[in-house]
């Protein structure tokens, strides 16, 4: 037989096993039961939907395309979502914080400790105290201050240098006021909930630090609700919605350049809709120095204040700006009316001292 009839006989063969496999596709198909048919067409057309709308764990609202998270259009309880973790308890929390300022308050601390410790304090080592809390970002004035305070202390009381560890701690203290209410505001009161405004210059840590508030204040046992209302650094609003995913808060966003006045509206509005207790609201960082933006802000507090007032506006500046954070203090404060402050990156380069201006300065206002 020649060779070719071969090749012939195998595409044959071939042909009628793909003909026979069509046919049986097709009397399966014809069987399929009509609803589980439709379920198929539908499934497929709401993924399809879904990817159009470019929405992942979210409903689009009709007012400037805020999405709302499913916890809040569904009404689960974020308690008890997969993978939500639990803060640690307050002592937990204190011990971390300690070990982590050690760095920056070593220069402060035991650089001071140190030359009060001397036997004898002239005047050259009264010199280098101030070159040490002017290195420390204390300040001029309150530097000079507290020089005076400690030079009489010394001189009048006659306390010796063993004693200087307790003298040391009491003027810093003094220096720092803690009599000042550094209470956070922001519990549900009258039917609305707290809300906490979290503004400052760019790269400084709003997010992280609403974040670390939201885990601090879910350890406390309340409802929490975070607003994405930095619409213009990107994924700054997925940035946020990490956070509050990874301890059960709910995220209310909406889509990259929208005005930041109407997502934090609707933050608001959904968080005394659904009674939370606090409502947290990051905004776009931005320089001091911009008029159009510091008016900006201005009208995100004014529209936000037409569901709930504005309990706390928390400036948050890096502890590593030094005295420049002062200016940033005036002119935000100028324009939200900043209750508190926040400080971060202590852990890092930050000198140990940068609290003491704003806190004088707090007490001048």
């Amino acid at each position: 037989m020649p060779e070719y009839l071969y090749v012939v006989i195998a595409l044959a063969v071939l042909g009628l096993l793909l003909l026979i496999g069509f046919v049986s596709t097709a009397v399966r198909r014809r069987g399929a039961p009509t609803d589980v048919r439709d379920q198929d067409r539908a499934g497929t057309q709401a993924a399809q939907t879904g990817a159009d709308a470019g929405v992942s764990g979210g409903v689009t609202g009709v007012a400037d395309e805020v999405v709302l998270p499913d916890e809040l259009v569904a009404g689960a309880d974020t308690a008890t979502l997969p993978g939500v973790e639990r803060p640690d308890p307050v002592a937990g929390r204190l011990q971390r914080l300690r070990a982590r300022l050690a760095r920056s308050q070593s220069t402060l601390g035991r650089g001071l400790l140190a030359l009060l410790s001397r036997d004898r304090l002239d005047e050259d080592t009264w010199e280098e105290i101030e070159d040490t809390l002017l290195a420390a970002d204390v300040g001029v004035a309150p530097t000079q201050e507290l020089v005076a305070r400690l030079r009489t202390r010394l001189r009048v009381d006659g306390v010796s240098g063993t004693q200087a560890h307790a003298l040391l701690r009491e003027e810093l203290l003094a220096m720092l006021d803690p009599t000042m209410d550094r209470t956070l505001h922001a519990d549900r009161l009258e039917g609305k909930p707290g809300v906490v405004m979290v503004v400052g210059v760019n790269g400084v840590g709003k997010t992280t630090t609403v974040g670390k508030l939201a885990r601090v204040l879910v350890a406390q046992d309340k409802d929490v609700l975070l607003g994405a209302a930095d619409t213009f650094r990107a994924a700054a609003a997925e940035q946020l919605q990490t956070w509050g995913e990874r301890v059960g808060v709910p995220t209310v966003r909406g889509p990259e350049g929208a005005d930041p006045a109407s997502v934090a509206h609707e933050a608001v509005r959904a968080g005394v809709e659904q009674e939370v207790d606090t409502v947290l609201i990051d905004t776009a960082g931005r320089l001091h120095t911009k008029t159009g933006l510091m008016d900006e802000l201005g009208k995100v507090k004014r529209v936000v204040e037409k569901q709930a007032v504005v309990d706390e506006v928390l400036l948050v500046i890096d502890a590593t700006t030094g005295q420049n954070g002062l200016t940033q203090a005036r002119v935000f404060a100028d324009v939200v009316d900043v209750t508190g402050i926040v400080l971060t990156k202590l852990d890092g380069t930050a000198k140990g001292a940068s609290s003491s201006p704003y806190s004088a300065n707090s007490a001048s206002r």
